[in-house]
């Protein structure tokens, strides 16, 4: 378990600052994480990645000439956010553009989408990959969907190679998808890990069980088989893989292969050597020709025990591309000419950082009526403050069923943030619609994450809704519950059905309509549309997941209602009572 830590809330953060403290011959600080500390050529593609912490080297520890120039890092298994992005983006941007590189998870998918699209604003030419390598979250016919774990590092390595060629941006993204369509992974787990702070790992195996297809967040298995000694793990992976080929590789025999065998935390580097063994006969076996194999610990989940298998299947060119040099804290192959420290990009960086928050707290002007409505803003996001914290334990518990157990500590972070924010704003005589967009993003930038981006979207779609100028009646804030759920739904792609808000959130906003075309105050409302909400999230239970991290755990959560409904629903009625207060 993780055992030393101050503030769990904290963690992430802290363990960025004393990774940047460790190493800083290699990289240097920004906000939302780390770019590299030596000169990158003028007009070379800067190669972005990123993804939540507990996966240590990936990916602040991949940063470093030959492979990343920059790593956004979010918080405990969850994604950074879009601002995160946007940052370390800017900061790594050396003129010839920025390609955007991260496991396919949705919150992921999220927010670097919406930070391209940022940058693309700033007149950064920009692009998106995301890596898709386990082959246990989905079968082939639907290979988009399945998520990234330890391929992660062989795809980042080629396409940054490729940059350090000085190749235009398009050929980089081309670089990435041959190398992403040549790499399947396999894992298994013979325990779960456990977040700073929990006093009990995310999932269990029982004694001399293993749990198969694990994930790197601490998902569970997709299945269980009894434990196997390490020949026979060796040959699990294997074989599981090589039943699967790239369309362009018809037979395993004569064929190049990058080869990962990747520890997840907890299984010693001993016993990693011990399975390869086994691992290499194998392959030899099937004619293939392992090119320069990676044994240790490259993408892990904590203190998971596990291993998980990756083959990229080489060409000429991406056979070049793994065996080009790289020099990072964590992953350094070849040798490279020094490279002093880049004084100019720091200046710049420093500067960039400094226009990434206005100088002085100003907020646009306000109505008095929009400044009085402000106050009951402020204390339904009080409310839903406490709520959260008062749940986040129970929200991580359900979440853990077959997800990775981050809900209650991105939802407390989240909501926390975007209490504080608009106190600030308050305090400085914002109306009702500029305190919700403050706290929109405040949410959104240090939740991260699926439930960031989508809270984030929720103030928001309210703020603009409510504006400035007016004291709000019921139907405008009925109107913004409407966009919000419109937004939500376009935004992450779900309906109702799928076993996520979206199943609270439509259903309450529809009540909230009718109940205000109805004439009904707005506490009444609210009421009537709190009460559909919490029976509609615990109808979830009854539901199998469509979408989202739980989604090849379908029937592990089946009797457990969605966490992200379920918190939702909370929300609705501590709302609802600071509504009451505020009548």
């Amino acid at each position: 378990m993780t055992r030393l830590f101050n503030d769990p809330a904290a963690f992430a953060d802290e363990a960025l600052e004393g990774f940047t403290a460790a190493h800083r011959r290699w990289v240097r600080p920004v906000t939302g994480g780390v770019v590299r500390a030596t000169a990158t050529p003028a007009g070379q593609v800067a190669v972005v990645i990123g993804g939540g912490s507990g996966h240590y080297p990936a990916f602040s520890g991949l940063v470093g000439r030959g492979l990343a120039h920059g790593a956004a890092v979010g918080n405990v298994f969850a994604s950074p956010s879009a601002r995160q992005i946007h940052s370390v983006a800017t900061a790594a941007h050396a003129g010839g553009g920025v390609l955007l590189m991260y496991g396919n998870y949705a919150g992921d998918v999220l927010h670097f989408g919406q930070a391209a699209e940022r940058l693309a604003a700033d007149g950064v030419e920009t692009r998106t990959f995301a890596v898709a390598d386990d082959i246990s979250s989905a079968g082939p016919e639907e290979s988009a969907k399945r998520r990234g774990i330890a391929g992660d590092l062989p795809v980042f390595k080629a396409a940054a190679a490729a940059a350090e060629q000085g190749l235009p941006l398009e050929e980089v993204l081309r670089v990435a998808e041959r190398a992403g369509a040549r790499t399947r992974s396999f894992g298994i787990a013979f325990s779960g890990c456990t977040l700073p702070g929990a006093d009990h790992p995310l999932f269990t195996v029982p004694e001399a069980r293993m749990a198969v297809g694990l994930g790197i967040h601490g998902e569970p298995g997709i299945g269980e088989e009894a434990l196997p000694t390490a020949d026979e793990a060796a040959r699990l992976l294997v074989e599981t893989l090589l039943k699967e080929l790239p369309e362009d590789v018809a037979d395993p025999a004569g064929q190049r292969a990058a080869v990962i065998l990747n520890g997840l935390g907890s299984v010693k580097y001993e016993e990693l050597f011990v399975v390869y063994r086994r691992v290499a006969a194998l392959l030899g076996d099937a004619g293939v020709e392992i090119v320069d194999p990676e044994v240790g610990e490259l993408v892990t989940s904590f203190d998971m025990a596990g291993i998980s298998l990756t083959l990229t299947w080489l060409d000429d060119r991406l056979e070049e591309l793994w065996r080009a040099p790289a020099d990072t804290p964590a992953y350094r192959k070849g040798a490279l000419d020094a490279a002093g420290p880049d004084p100019d990009r720091a200046s710049a960086t420093a500067a960039a950082q400094d226009t990434a928050v206005p100088a002085a707290p100003v907020v646009p002007a306000a109505s008095d009526a929009s400044r009085g409505a402000a106050d009951t803003v402020l204390a339904a996001l009080d409310a839903v403050a406490r709520v959260v914290d008062a749940h986040a334990d129970e929200l991580g518990r359900i979440d853990a069923v077959a997800g990775d157990g981050d809900h209650g500590i991105g939802m407390r972070r989240g909501s926390t943030a975007a209490h504080r924010a608009a106190a600030d704003a308050h305090v400085l005589g914002a109306g009702a619609g500029t305190v919700l967009t403050r706290a929109a993003d405040a949410w959104a930038d240090k939740a991260g994450g699926t439930s960031g981006a989508l809270w984030g979207t929720i103030l928001r779609s309210l703020g603009t809704a409510l504006g400035d100028r007016d004291a709000p009646d019921a139907a405008r804030v009925a109107d913004g519950v409407a966009e919000a759920s419109a937004a939500v739904r376009r935004l992450g792609g779900a309906e109702v059905g799928d076993k996520t808000m979206v199943d609270v959130l439509v259903p309450f906003a529809d009540a909230l309509a009718a109940a205000t075309a109805e004439d009904l105050p707005l506490a009444d409302a609210w009421d009537r549309a709190a009460t559909t909400a919490t029976a509609a999230a615990a109808g979830t239970a009854d539901l199998l997941p469509r979408r989202g991290r739980a989604r090849p755990h379908a029937e592990k959560s089946l009797g457990t209602p969605d966490a992200g409904a379920h918190s939702l629903a909370l929300i609705t009625r501590a709302v609802h009572g600071a509504l009451l207060d505020h009548h």
